[in-house]
């Protein structure tokens, strides 16, 4: 039962999408440089996922500790808002998962300490007062983009790059890749609150869907998706001689096509639509972090 609750309460969807990080920047690193996979690389590989998974575990619990009263209204299923956690236990996990990720990361490397320790310092001033980010939609938007986009790709890059081949260089392929993520986060930044529109205005979080209304974030969340791929299949075409540029195209009109498609069913009034089109969102996020390293791969 116990598992069962640590597991809501690391949000599952966020796990998936470190998880996929983790493996396809270094399936990429391989792709790139090279190189063969050796038990040293696999045992790097290992412990940098789980300095990732516990930072990640951190960042998410230390907000649902301080959303509490809103998670009653917004996700009244999560183990703290339901009370099958206490708060106390939900301190505790924060705080194993906080310490243990720095020491892991710290034991692996310098750009994996560098990494985890950043997106956990962005990940305290999210959630904590008084400077919680949350409450300010643009520095919220600004903080997700910025861990998600920037920080996770480029700092994962590096460190698996020194394992690797022992030097800091930043492939093309993984600027590409940094670009789609940062425009898509921007968009899964936007959305994430419009299920939670209710909760947030009783508390008066100020959020881009009180302030625009659910139809116009809907709206610019699927041309912003859009964007991301647009601009993905004029980035691969620039470094076409290093990816598999007919497979990178072909794939993303295809993903836009699908994006649009499922967008016809959605019900803004229904919470629960709106739930599973945020979800599917971040389907299409996971794939990314699957389709990219195919495309180098197969070049």
């Amino acid at each position: 039962m116990y598992l069962s609750q640590l597991w809501k309460f690391s949000r599952p969807h966020t796990i998936i999408g470190t998880s996929l990080s983790v493996f396809a920047l270094y399936t990429i690193a391989i792709a790139t440089n090279g190189s063969s996979i050796s038990s040293t690389n696999a045992t790097q590989l290992l412990g940098t996922w789980i300095a990732c998974l516990l930072g990640n575990i951190y960042i998410v619990g230390l907000n649902q500790i301080y959303d509490v009263e809103i998670d009653r209204v917004n996700k009244p299923d999560l183990p703290l808002a339901s009370g099958e956690l206490s708060i106390t236990q939900g301190k505790w996990i924060v705080g194993v998962t906080g310490i243990l990720s720095i020491a892991i990361a710290a034991f692996l490397g310098v750009w994996l300490l560098g990494t985890v320790a950043v997106s956990l310092v962005i990940g305290t001033a999210y959630s904590t007062p008084p400077i919680r980010f949350k409450q300010h939609p643009l520095l919220a938007a600004i903080c997700i983009l910025t861990v998600r986009g920037c920080i996770v790709n480029l700092g994962l890059c590096l460190h698996f790059n020194c394992i690797l081949i022992g030097n800091d260089i930043i492939p093309p392929s993984i600027w590409v890749l940094t670009l789609f993520i940062l425009v898509f986060t921007v968009a899964i930044a936007i959305f994430k609150d419009v299920p939670d529109l209710e909760g947030d205005r009783q508390y008066k979080i100020q959020t881009f869907t009180i302030a625009l209304g659910k139809s116009t974030v809907f709206n610019f969340t699927r041309w912003a998706v859009t964007i991301a791929y647009l601009s993905t299949i004029c980035a691969g075409i620039w470094i076409s001689p290093m990816i598999n540029i007919w497979l990178m195209i072909c794939a993303h009109l295809g993903l836009i096509g699908l994006l649009w498609w499922r967008s016809q069913g959605i019900d803004l009034e229904q919470k629960e639509s709106i739930a599973d089109f945020y979800q599917f969102i971040w389907k299409l996020f996971f794939f990314e972090y699957l389709l990219f390293p195919i495309v180098c791969f197969v070049n």
